[in-house]
Order: C-alpha cells, then sequence, then structure tokens
C-alpha cells in the first residue's frame, strides 16, 4: 500500500497543476487586453537613491547566546546541531560591518536582542545596550544606515518561564523592552522592522513546542497588539519614521496566509518589507517533489517570482513602497548546488527582476541580501546564504572567505543594478505559482 505522504505529494502535485490550468482557463479571455508590453532590451538602474543592503539577526550570528527560547531548543537537543558561538559577531562585528561597506551597500539590517538587553523582568543590561551603541555606531560611521529588527523569533528565558506568547502579559512585557530600544536608538534614523515574519515565528514556535496549536491564532493577535502599540511608539519619538513587520512570500498561497495578519495591523505600515527566497510551477513539483523546508538547498530557485511579488503587493497596497528585505540563495554546506546555479548568476538574475519590476511602475525602494555571512539558520550550519562564507563546525578561526556574489554585488551596487544588456541566465518558469494567473496567461519574457 502506497504511503500517505506519497499520496499527499502526489495529492499537492496535482493541485498545483490544476491551479495553473485553472488560472490558464478562467483568465485566457482576459489575457489579450492585459498582455504586458514587449520585454526591454535594455533595463534602467534603479538611481541614487535605492537602497541596497545586507541583512542578518542577532541570535543567527552573535554567539555569546544569552538565556533565550532559542538557547533553550539548541541546548535540550530540539535542533539538529548545537549553537556553540554561532559566527561570533558578537566580537567580530567591526570587521564584519567593514565587509558590508566595502560592497557598497547603503543599509545594514541587525536584530536588537530582547534577551541581551533585557535579562531579568523590570532589568535592562547597560552591557548589552552598550555593544547595540557600539554596532550602530560602527555602521554609521562606515556610511551605512542601520536597519533594527525589535524580534526576530528569540524572547529571554524569563518570559519562557512565564509561557513565552502564550503569557497574556507578554504583549505589555514586549512593549516594555521596545520602548526601551526605541528610545535609545530613534535618533540615528534607523529603518524599523518590528516583527521578522510573523507567520514563520508562530511555525518555528509550534514546531518547537514553545506554543500549543490551539494558542497559535492568540500568538498572531498579540504579535499584531504589539506592532500596533509599538509603532504609535514609534512615531511619536521619530516623526517619519519607516516601519514594517516584514513577511515572508509563499507561493501559491499567499493571499491566504499573510493577508489575515496584515489587515490586523490597521494599517500601520509605512512600508511593505517583503522576504522573498524560493518559486514553485508545476515543473518543479512534478520533478523535484514539494517543497523541501528542511533541506533549503532543494528548493527551487525562480528568480523572476520576485518580479511577480513585487506586483502582488503592489496591487494590494498601491500607496506604499516596497522593499525587499530579505532575498539570498541556500547552498549546502557551501557545496555546488544540484541545479548548477551560482551565487552571483542567482544575484545577478534577480537584480534583472527587480529592475524590470522599477520600469514597469512598482515603488521598489530597497533590497537587503540576505546575508552577510553565513550562520546559525535556527538549528543548523548546513544552510549556507552568506556571500561570506563561515565554517562553524569546523574552522575555529571563523575565518570569512569572499563568494563569488561578494564582486557581483559590488558591481551591482555601483552601477545601481545589473548591466543595461543584461540578459539572466535562466528563462522564466512556466506557470509560476508565485502568481498562477499572471504566469500563465500573462507571463514575465526575456526579449530574445
Amino acid at each position: 500500500m502506497r504511503s500517505r505522504s506519497v499520496r499527499s505529494h502526489r495529492r499537492y502535485r496535482f493541485l498545483a497543476m490544476l491551479a495553473a490550468t485553472s488560472a490558464v482557463c478562467t483568465l485566457g479571455a482576459t489575457a489579450t487586453t492585459a498582455a504586458r508590453p514587449e520585454p526591454p532590451a535594455q533595463v534602467a538602474p534603479l538611481g541614487s537613491d535605492f537602497l541596497w543592503g545586507v541583512a542578518a539577526s542577532g541570535f543567527q550570528s552573535e554567539g555569546d547566546a544569552p538565556d533565550s527560547n532559542w538557547s533553550r531548543y539548541a541546548a535540550s537537543g530540539k535542533t539538529p546541531e548545537p549553537y556553540d558561538n554561532s559566527i561570533d559577531f558578537h566580537t567580530r562585528y567591526r570587521s564584519d560591518i567593514a565587509l558590508a561597506a566595502q560592497l557598497g551597500v547603503k543599509v545594514y539590517r541587525i536584530g536588537i536582542e530582547w534577551a541581551r538587553v533585557q535579562p531579568s523582568p523590570g532589568g535592562w543590561d547597560e552591557t548589552g545596550l552598550r555593544f547595540y551603541d557600539d554596532v550602530i555606531d560602527a555602521i554609521t560611521a562606515a556610511g551605512m544606515r542601520p536597519m533594527l529588527t525589535l524580534d526576530h523569533w528569540v524572547y529571554p528565558g524569563w518570559e519562557v518561564d512565564r509561557g513565552g506568547w502564550a503569557n497574556p502579559g507578554i504583549v505589555e512585557d514586549w512593549l516594555a523592552n521596545a520602548r526601551v530600544v526605541v528610545d535609545r536608538y530613534a535618533a540615528r534614523n534607523p529603518l524599523w522592522v518590528t516583527f521578522n515574519e510573523p507567520l514563520f515565528y508562530i511555525v518555528n514556535e509550534l514546531r518547537k513546542g514553545g506554543l500549543s496549536p490551539a494558542m497559535a491564532p492568540t500568538m498572531q493577535d498579540r504579535i499584531a497588539q504589539a506592532h500596533n502599540g509599538i509603532y504609535d511608539y514609534i512615531h511619536g519619538v521619530q516623526p517619519g519614521a519607516m516601519i514594517t513587520s516584514n513577511v515572508a512570500f509563499l507561493p501559491a498561497g499567499d493571499d491566504q496566509i499573510d493577508k489575515p495578519f496584515l489587515d490586523k495591523l490597521a494599517g500601520k505600515l509605512d512600508y511593505i518589507g517583503i522576504d522573498y527566497y524560493y518559486g514553485l510551477s508545476p515543473e518543479s513539483l512534478l520533478t523535484g517533489g514539494l517543497p523541501d523546508f528542511e533541506r533549503l538547498w532543494r528548493q527551487p530557485l525562480q528568480p523572476e517570482g520576485i518580479y511577480y511579488a513585487l506586483q502582488n503587493y503592489a496591487r494590494r497596497y498601491p500607496t506604499l513602497p516596497l522593499y525587499i528585505v530579505e532575498n539570498g540563495m541556500p547552498t549546502e554546506n557551501g557545496l555546488p548546488r544540484a541545479d548548477g546555479y551560482t551565487r552571483a548568476d542567482n544575484l545577478r538574475d534577480t537584480i534583472y527582476w527587480l529592475q524590470r519590476a522599477k520600469a514597469d511602475g512598482m515603488n521598489v525602494i530597497g533590497y537587503n541580501y540576505w546575508s552577510l555571512t553565513d550562520n546559525y539558520e535556527w538549528g543548523s550550519y548546513a544552510p549556507r546564504f552568506g556571500l561570506y562564507t563561515v565554517d562553524a563546525l569546523t574552522d575555529p578561526t571563523l575565518t570569512r572567505k569572499p563568494t563569488d556574489a561578494v564582486a557581483a554585488y559590488t558591481a551591482i551596487t555601483g552601477a545601481g543594478g545589473v548591466a543595461p544588456d543584461y540578459r539572466p541566465t535562466r528563462a522564466p518558469a512556466w506557470c509560476s505559482l508565485v502568481d498562477a494567473a499572471a504566469s500563465c496567461t500573462d507571463p514575465v519574457a526575456v526579449p530574445r
């Protein structure tokens, strides 16, 4: 008898094919009237005000981890690999920031770890806060603007003991810390991210046992309450602030998954922060199977999907600017990918589609590469995303080694994009489920 997983696998493939076919059939009649113009022979640069950046998080890169939900998950064996000291950004931040500055980027995203700055209820640690003082000073001295994330899936151990996001008092606990952080750093004119990928935050808490399934809707509501509360507070301290809660774009389900959460934010967003990594198409389902979120390097990469993702949000939120807060390419322990895609080619192809989106009227204001260096990808060092690779498990020196994407990104930031006559190394996927309707009836194309 076939296993349930095999049956589910085939059912998912069938549904994906059905969705794409349905889009062709139901929307085909309008395809001719809504057809895109011919793809341009040349793409324009993104302009001098475009915000090129790099991104990182606190727990994933800092090391010297204080007591938190995630340090406990790692210590208890709930993760595939131990945390150890990650890639030691805590003591190497100056040299890492210098590497970012050499790329020519304008934005450096970091997290301000709640567990590091508030190790006990009602008590803030000046040593922890001075660490972030020094990091932000180094970022600004290098000519970059900080992008500060208030919550990147990590909360203090004492909050774990209170029940985590099941604790009715967590919203006020969270806001008390966030106000301290905002008061301290608002004068630096940072860009703000309140919560990183809130729905995946909930998923990870469920997976690691930090939350019961019955409490998932409550956690979502409490995250929305915390965002809305700190949004108003930031604007009171930093007039003109730019604030978001970045969302992970999910192919073939984005409207159903992230829209209900964003609706809870009551319009309290100054830009839409988007994390785009993977595509999905009937072909990729048939050849590669279901998305594999444990082995990220097996996920299909469809750079043109970033165009469709931006188009989706531009239509849904026409008055808000769009910022790609995270985008990158994973490899397995730095080995070549099975699909042959290099980090540099994937980056250039992605930026080409970013330029196409801007040319087609989408208000894209920035792009962060995830990440400057390899780090601890929530339980494992195997997925490598870094522009600079770091072998945390076998190299005690934690040497930052440049990948081919370092030169590629430096050239991109210097020119404002890829060359005008650039052509992507990979053709757009047929009927990409990133946007089944548009990609089946009115797909993007590359000039011949």
